[in-house]
Formats: C-alpha cells, sequence, structure tokens
C-alpha cells in the first residue's frame, strides 16, 4: 500500500465512470465533479448554492437536490483507499523454503510511480514574492537580453564574413548596392541620381506638371508665410 502524499481515493465505481476518475487526490475529484456539474448546465439558476441533481447524481448521492458545500461530505462514503500495487514474482530452485543455486543472491529491482507534492513549489512562491528576488530577477532578464543581443550581433557579423569569403567580388557589389539604397533613405534622396545626369530625363511628358505643382507648392508656402507675419504685426 503506498502512503500518497497528498492522499489519494478510489472512487465508487458509478462516480468513476461518470467523472472518468479512478484515483486521486480530493481536490482534484471535487474539481472533476464540478465541471461535470458545468458541463450539463446542473447549477440552480435562480439560487446559485444548488445543485439540481441529473439521473446519474440522483442515483449516486440519492437526493434530487444538494448544495454545492455538501458535497465534500456525501462524497465521503464514496471514496475508499486506493488498490494495493501488486508484484507477482516467481522463485524458482526452491528447496526447503531456502533458495539456493546461482540465482541465490540476485535481487529484483521494481520502478513504482508516486505523486507527491512539489516541497520546491512554496520555496519558489515564497522567493519570487521578495522584493530582492524581483530585483535579482530583473538584473538576470537585463543579462540575459543583452546576451542574446551580442549573440545576434555576433551571428551578423560571422555572415558577414562567410559570405565575403565565398565571393568577394559579388559580396562588395551587393554590399555597394545596399549601402547606395540606404544612403538615399537617410538623405531622403529621391529618385534616380544617374539618370537624372541627362538632359533627357528633363523633357519626359510628367516635367512640365511636376514643375508646375512645385512651383505652385512654393507659392503657398510663401503666402502662409506673409499671411503669418501679417498676422503678428497687426496684434
Amino acid at each position: 500500500m503506498l502512503d500518497y502524499q497528498p492522499p489519494q481515493f478510489k472512487l465508487d465505481q458509478r462516480l468513476a465512470r461518470l467523472l472518468g476518475v479512478h484515483t486521486q487526490t480530493r481536490p482534484v475529484i471535487i474539481s472533476a465533479l464540478w465541471q461535470y456539474i458545468k458541463t450539463h448546465k446542473l447549477q440552480d439558476p435562480h439560487e446559485r448554492e444548488y445543485i439540481n441533481c441529473d439521473k446519474y447524481l440522483e442515483q449516486i448521492f440519492e437526493c434530487k437536490r444538494m448544495k454545492f458545500a455538501e458535497i465534500p461530505g456525501k462524497l465521503h462514503n464514496l471514496l475508499m483507499p486506493p488498490d494495493p500495487i501488486v508484484i507477482n514474482h516467481v522463485i524458482t530452485n526452491f528447496t526447503f523454503n531456502r533458495v539456493e543455486g546461482p540465482d541465490a543472491r540476485k535481487t529484483a529491482c521494481y520502478d513504482i510511480d508516486v505523486e507527491i507534492d512539489d516541497s520546491l513549489k512554496q520555496q519558489m512562491n515564497s522567493f519570487l514574492l521578495t522584493t530582492q528576488s524581483q530585483q535579482e530577477i530583473s538584473n538576470l532578464d537585463n543579462k540575459i537580453h543583452e546576451t542574446v543581443e551580442t549573440i545576434n550581433q555576433l551571428k551578423t557579423n560571422r555572415e558577414f564574413f562567410l559570405s565575403f569569403a565565398k565571393d568577394p567580388q559579388e559580396f562588395i557589389n551587393n554590399w555597394l548596392i545596399s549601402q547606395t539604397r540606404d544612403l538615399k533613405t537617410m538623405t531622403d534622396v529621391a529618385g534616380n541620381p544617374e539618370e537624372e545626369r541627362r538632359a533627357d530625363y528633363f523633357y519626359q511628358p510628367w516635367c512640365q506638371e511636376a514643375v508646375c505643382r512645385y512651383f505652385y507648392g512654393k507659392v503657398q508656402q510663401r503666402r502662409m508665410e506673409i499671411e503669418q507675419a501679417l498676422g503678428i504685426r497687426n496684434q
């Protein structure tokens, strides 16, 4: 018989079949029963503390209606000690109640899974709630962030040098194109400077309209400046 910590109980056969739980702790059993009640909408809509039993719960608890606070007491008669673990072991070469031969000193070992409360859980909760621990966690988070940034930077540097080592000429061409594109973005340069060096570029159909729009924008800007200056003087 295993000494479960926290204690576990074997459910009545009917209740186990209804909840799909065979052996569990009391809180888990009550939680499973509450899930069944919510799923089948058995809670009284007017008196929320009451549970209206369906035909299955009525057979198990022998009542048509009960308070939720009464469930732990009613479960008492439906919970039994868990089944013991039975290990079948055959001993051969048995003579006069004593093992003889080469198997005399052999030992059999068995792995048994036992559920217990995590003793570190409370220590972890208290550790997380202290102010000093919060500061330590914050410092560790900052170190992790800095480490990740360093790794990303080293990864970028590694890819840079690997690309250069693989094909230096193509790498330099691509790098110059990328730097030119970034320079245009940084200096707000629009268009293609190479095409704008030629006079034919400014004889295209859109050029006249663009010039008119440009002068119109400048006139409007100058007009607003003059109106603002006159308004300030009038004040």
